[in-house]
């Protein structure tokens, strides 16, 4: 298993770290379908925590 920060992180912030854990995990493997299942995760969670900075950026204001 792997140990994620506390969750007094952000949520982009956990997401951020467990991409770079799937990198870092992804590397030491051989070419195939669980290191491509990897980098497919991370890229995942990378796209989620940019969409979550969007959505929660203090510029977005709700329509009036």
């Amino acid at each position: 298993m792997f140990a994620l920060p506390p969750q007094t992180d952000s949520f982009a912030n956990r997401l951020r770290v467990f991409a770079q854990l799937m990198r870092e995990r992804a590397e030491l493997m051989p070419p195939g379908p669980e290191k491509a299942d990897k980098l497919a995760k991370a890229d995942q969670a990378d796209a989620r925590a940019k969409l979550d900075g969007w959505l929660s950026a203090p510029e977005l204001k709700p329509p009036t």
